[in-house]
């Protein structure tokens, strides 16, 4: 009973805890800023398509109808940039993260649990 015990805990037992956790949690905050500045590149040039057409919709003023034209375009160069800057830091992040989650846990710390394991698999054995 005793030894079934052992094994039923040793599987709910968490990992230790990565020795680089700040970074790794940089780099998620870092994600989702990324995420929502991508969002506000979008929301503006929602904004500047919907000001441009209802510019274009004036009847009464056909000598501003340039400025519809200039609203669209610079809602298509808005979500352009946006999504370029978010494909670009996507990418850093991407190969950051790679780096990160290499080595997330130590080899100390990763040794001192075998070391454990070890030692509580010599013990059951002996008892």
């Amino acid at each position: 009973m005793k030894e079934n015990t052992k094994k039923l805990f040793k599987f709910l037992r968490t990992k230790p805890v990565p020795a680089n956790t700040n970074e790794i949690l940089a780099l998620e905050r870092t994600k989702l800023a990324n995420e929502r500045t991508l969002l506000s590149y979008i929301r503006s040039s929602l904004y500047l398509l919907l000001g441009g057409i209802a510019i274009l919709q004036l009847k009464d003023f056909r000598n501003i109808h340039w400025l519809g034209y200039v609203a669209l375009v610079v809602c298509i160069v808005f979500l352009t940039v946006g999504v370029f800057r978010y494909v670009l830091l996507y990418r850093r992040l991407h190969k950051w993260n790679r780096v990160l989650f290499v080595d997330t846990i130590s080899e100390k710390v990763s040794k001192q649990a075998d070391n454990q394991e070890k030692e509580g698999e010599e013990t059951a054995k002996s008892e």
